[in-house]
């Protein structure tokens, strides 16, 4: 009898470290993000966050999918990366639970040089590389039919292909890749559309090295603004809240300004 007591004493001393071990700190915020600018605006936000009594861990990606994954599986309670458009496309695709709980900013799509030095200087049959998911693909398209390069079909919009191209007098050809590799295939292709953030990450200037950008005026910029992101459930989590407010301030504004010259615009 007193050894099976004590047997049922160890289980349960056992199961209640267990439970202890398993609580998750209220006080640390884990969020994904991809190096430039995200986490780099993440970490500018830790001392404010510091202040009102969280710790803001930042862990960096370098690609789409495993921010939104991790942020699913409950390996990271946010992340910081993605605009509207892609996020919706993400979860219909595979099922996911994410949304939105607040816009920060926005980043310009450009398209650099790369064989040809000028958008004038591309040739018949030149080669063009775009992002390779809907939602930016689309959005890159939309960039080059701005510059005269070609015609999408309306109806198509933010939703375009290259099946969607209804006339491309050049007779350019469109290669998709996965958004992080397009900076570093640039001298493969004529004309590269990149998103600001990875173009920035490989040492480009979307203010100075972008033959062309997105303007402000444009259907891109109305759309594609950067998102914070949770799993649906945790919109009233006490830290998300505390981040939005670091991630919306006057001193967030400012260092935004400050440090990317026009690349990166906050939308708040």
């Amino acid at each position: 009898m007193k050894k099976l007591i004590a047997t049922l004493l160890a289980v349960g001393l056992v199961a209640t470290l267990g439970a202890c071990g398993a609580k998750k700190d209220d006080t640390t915020l884990k969020v994904a993000a991809t190096a430039v600018p995200h986490a780099e605006i993440l970490n500018a936000c830790k001392d404010m966050m510091k202040e009102k009594g969280y710790t803001l861990e930042v862990t960096e990606y370098s690609d789409y999918i495993i921010p939104n994954t991790a942020v699913e599986d409950g390996e990271e309670d946010a992340n910081f990366f993605q605009h509207t458009p892609y996020l919706e496309q993400f979860n219909a695709d595979n099922g996911t639970h994410l949304v939105s709980v607040a816009k920060i900013h926005y980043e310009p799509m450009g398209i650099y040089p790369g064989k040809s030095a000028s958008i004038e200087e591309v040739p018949d049959g030149g080669t063009v590389a775009v992002p390779n998911d809907v939602t930016n693909e689309a959005r890159a398209l939309q960039l080059l039919a701005a510059q005269g390069l070609i015609e999408i079909d309306p109806a198509a919009g933010l939703n375009a292909t290259p099946k969607d191209i209804t006339s491309n007098p050049k007779n350019l050809e469109f290669t998709e890749l996965e958004a992080a590799m397009l900076p570093k295939t640039v001298e493969e292709f004529d004309l590269n559309v990149i998103n600001s953030n990875f173009a920035m990450d490989a040492g480009l200037n979307p203010a100075t090295d972008a033959l062309a950008s997105e303007g402000a005026d444009s259907e891109g910029a109305q759309t594609y603004a950067n998102v914070l992101v949770v799993k649906e459930g945790n919109e009233d989590n006490e830290a998300v809240k505390a981040l939005i407010e670091c991630l919306t301030s006057d001193e967030t504004r400012a260092f935004i300004e400050e440090t990317y010259g026009g690349a990166v615009v906050p939308v708040f």
